[in-house]
């Protein structure tokens, strides 16, 4: 039987707390997140003077229909340089959790149309590399204003801070014993680590991947496995459309009706369609700054694999 769970709903700053001295962050995935990794630290970059300390977990994952390939140093090498860059203090930590994952794999789970990868941040209790306070981002969010009152906020007692699923909260309660919603998206996580472990949550969630089928597995299981967390402002996670007042806009699939019914699923690295379909222009300079970036990671990479080429030759 699931425990009642408490929730808090307002982000609360206590009047002492001193500004965090860094910004510990965590993204997850294969070697297809890297044009996600880019554009969406670059943005954080855009919004705090603050050293970011970046953890990105990946793994080497195989079902029966795809394989999936583990990030190496050289695919986040140019992100690394942009936080360094972003301050001197920052940091970028790859690590590989593949035998984490195949010590307990989500089995009920392999086969969703979300790839296994987004289960990685399950296994993050397990590393003791991993800070007591984290924020989590899937790697379509970009952020469009400072976020540090969002990361900084009262995290006592409570295992995460989350916004409500835009689509989710009309249809999915954890809880009946209030009328309130409460199931939240997970594309914007704020960790409490120290609490989490000392909950089991993450370790709930991993038993639930692995014995039990859901749609949307990760964000299903966190949803009720939790036990206390904050619901924030929608402007912390805004999943349909961009607004004035918008921190982190999370470019996941919407819907819109007119002239038909019809999903709209945009990614921010798909910068003609955010023009074209999104009809949006708010991070223009960003995404240029991003396809130079790209570009000149790709271009090194060929200078690489010719030189390569030539000393095979000789």
């Amino acid at each position: 039987m699931l425990e009642r769970s408490r929730t808090r709903r307002r982000v609360t700053t206590s009047p002492h707390a001193r500004p965090a001295s860094s910004i510990n962050l965590l993204y997850c995935g294969d070697q297809n997140m890297r044009d996600g990794l880019l554009i969406s630290v670059l943005s954080l970059t855009k919004h705090t003077s603050t050293p970011l300390h970046v953890f990105v977990l990946t793994a080497h994952v195989s079902t029966q229909t795809r394989e999936f390939l583990a990030l190496q140093e050289s695919d986040v090498e140019a992100v690394r340089e942009l936080i360094t860059e972003h301050n001197a203090q920052g940091s970028l930590t790859l690590i590989d959790i593949t035998d984490l994952f195949e010590a307990q794999p989500p089995t009920a789970n392999m086969q969703t149309r979300f790839t296994p990868l987004c289960m990685l941040r399950l296994y993050a209790d397990q590393l003791s590399a991993i800070p007591d306070r984290l924020l989590y981002l899937d790697t379509d969010i970009v952020c469009h204003k400072p976020f540090e009152q969002f990361y900084n906020q009262n995290l006592d007692g409570v295992e995460l801070a989350a916004v409500l699923d835009y689509y989710g909260r009309w249809f999915f309660r954890q809880r009946y014993s209030h009328m309130l919603p409460d199931y939240f998206n997970s594309g914007v996580l704020l960790l409490n680590m120290a609490e989490i472990r000392r909950t089991g949550l993450f370790a709930r969630c991993r038993d639930m991947c692995e014995n039990k089928w859901m749609f949307m597995p990760d964000q299903s299981a966190l949803n009720k496995c939790v036990r206390s967390k904050v619901i924030a402002s929608h402007r912390f996670n805004d999943q349909r459309r961009f607004h004035s007042n918008t921190v982190f806009q999370h470019f996941t699939t919407s819907f819109r009706f007119f002239p038909l019914f019809h999903a709209v699923s945009v990614k921010p690295w798909q910068v003609e369609e955010v023009h074209s379909t999104l009809h949006l222009h708010e991070y223009d300079d960003l995404l240029e700054e991003f396809q130079q970036q790209r570009s000149q990671r790709l271009t090194g990479i060929d200078v690489e694999s010719n030189t390569e080429r030539i000393i095979e030759d000789e």
